[in-house]
């Protein structure tokens, strides 16, 4: 079996982890391991082919800020959130939290509902 590259805490670098977090379906993805913990690669709900999300699964692995684990023909992800936190403190929480308080949708090509003022 092909073994997987996961960076040492000490290699991870600041510019791979934001453009890591740059594009929605991984900001998505982190979110979704944050909220609910680690989860097989099949249970993100994303309007996506499953080998671009094993692209993304891959950008995000390698940039440091998830972990990958093989278990029977799963995948599951996990974040390096202590790593992140020794590297770079509170950049994870930030980015995450902002992306969570985003609008609805926004990121996946539908455009934000326009409120009502």
């Amino acid at each position: 079996m092909k073994q997987l590259h996961h960076p040492d805490r000490k290699d991870i670098q600041l510019a791979s982890v934001l453009y890591a977090l740059s594009d929605p379906i991984r900001l998505y993805v982190a979110s979704e391991i944050r909220k609910h913990g680690a989860q097989a690669c099949n249970s993100f709900k994303v309007p996506i082919a499953k080998s671009t999300l094993t692209h993304h699964a891959r950008t995000l692995r390698e940039a440091g800020v998830i972990h990958t684990r093989v278990q029977g023909t799963q995948r599951i992800l996990s974040l390096r959130t202590e790593d992140l936190d020794e590297r770079f403190p509170g950049l994870l929480d930030s980015v995450l939290q902002a992306y969570e308080r985003s609008e609805p949708g926004e990121g996946f090509g539908e455009p934000a509902e326009e409120q009502e003022e």
